[in-house]
């Protein structure tokens, strides 16, 4: 009996695996496809085995070495021959590539062995913020790895206008709702008692994310400082894992946290809890997103948002209606729409929450992504 085709998913983080592939992982499997993922070891793939996937016996494991922000060619050099070996020994039938390095690396890879890949351009990340040398030859590398793909996926109408005006798309793509949020993972969550920050009941804020200047930690940290001078009943929060180049924020936020002004509750395997007991989310990044899956996941649970304009973020919110856009980089503007916020009735902001949770139904859904997906990887076994 021949076997079940193999299919790959190389990715640079375990998060990215558990909290933005487990229903399509889930749904390869349910296809009757065998399934192969390659992404660095870490705390995620405890909670993916709880919910019955296994190393080595649910799906191949591959544990690859990958400095993700760093810039070292020889280590880009070992990373690319890993992939070439990896895929040259399972010869998977289709590889799903996400995150900067294996879209390239592990494509143009694939490319080499007649791998065909369906590439997720999940954000141009920080190279869209450089200059010079440094962006060309990324982008240069992301022109390669794209036109060599049997499928771009975009999850925003903005990158994919860049990567059409930089001649990187020649083949086949499909614009997708980001990675979609899990509806029934995120469900509709009560919304908790709140004040208007100076009396009544405390109103939470939360920044969900990477530690990283990027994605606007800086000014989400300002804000605070401005806030929390004025409305003394509020609270703002910040989650998510310090970037190994960005550890000098860990000695801040100790400090600011000594101070009540930013409480840094680390990396946290399940934020759904402290996103039930927030108000709002504020993700002011400025950062080459896709789309930002912290927002998406907020306004499934009935949380407004107040976010950037900045593509991948702009999308996840109806101004005015689920939330607020202001520009990003403007921490004036950040300040007066948390004030915007705080001066709402409690109501009103519920109101917020649940016009939020509508779109996601409307336009987010995850299932949408999976259905893009297995109908891709059906054409191309």
């Amino acid at each position: 009996m021949a076997k079940k085709p193999l299919i790959a998913l190389f990715t640079n983080n375990d998060d990215d695996v558990y909290c933005f592939r487990l229903e399509l992982i889930q749904a390869i499997k349910d296809a009757g496809y065998r399934l192969m993922i390659s992404c660095p070891d870490g705390p995620k793939f405890e909670v993916l085995e709880k919910e019955g996937f296994k190393k080595n016996v649910d799906f191949i494991y591959d544990d690859p070495d990958i400095d993700r922000r760093g810039t070292n060619i020889l280590n880009d050099v070992k990373l690319a021959a890993h992939y070439f070996n990896v895929l040259k020994k399972y010869r998977p039938a289709v590889l799903l590539s996400y995150t900067a390095k294996p879209n390239v690396y592990a494509g143009l890879s694939a490319k080499l062995l007649g791998i065909p890949v369906i590439t997720n351009l999940t954000g141009w990340g920080s190279v869209i913020m450089q200059k010079g040398i440094k962006k060309f030859i990324a982008m240069q590398l992301f022109k390669i790895a794209f036109r060599n793909s049997s499928c771009l996926m975009f999850q925003n109408a903005t990158n994919l206008r860049l990567a059409k005006k930089s001649g990187m798309v020649k083949g086949r793509y499909r614009l997708i709702p980001g990675s979609g949020v899990a509806l029934n993972r995120f469900e509709l969550q009560s919304y908790p008692a709140g004040g208007d920050g100076l009396s009544g009941e405390t109103v939470v804020f939360n920044y969900i994310g990477r530690v990283l200047h990027d994605k606007g930690v800086d000014d989400y940290i300002e804000a605070a400082k401005r806030i929390r001078k004025k409305y003394p009943n509020t609270e703002f929060n910040m989650l998510g894992f310090i970037e190994p180049t960005e550890m000098h924020y860990e000695k801040e936020l100790e400090e600011l946290g000594k101070q009540g002004i930013v409480h840094y509750r680390g990396s946290q395997k399940d934020v759904r809890p402290w996103v039930e007991r927030s108000h709002c989310i504020i993700h002011p990044s400025t950062y080459g997103e896709g789309m930002s899956n912290v927002l998406l996941e907020n306004a499934a649970s009935g949380r407004p948002i107040i976010t950037t304009d900045n593509p991948g973020c702009r999308e996840a919110v109806e101004n005015n209606v689920s939330g607020f856009i202001y520009h990003g980089g403007d921490v004036d503007l950040l300040v007066k729409k948390i004030e915007a916020f705080l001066a709402l009735s409690n109501d009103e902001r519920r109101e917020m929450g649940l016009a939020g949770r509508r779109k996601m139904e409307k336009e987010f859904d995850r299932r949408i992504v999976i259905k893009a997906y297995l109908k891709m990887i059906a054409y191309l076994v």
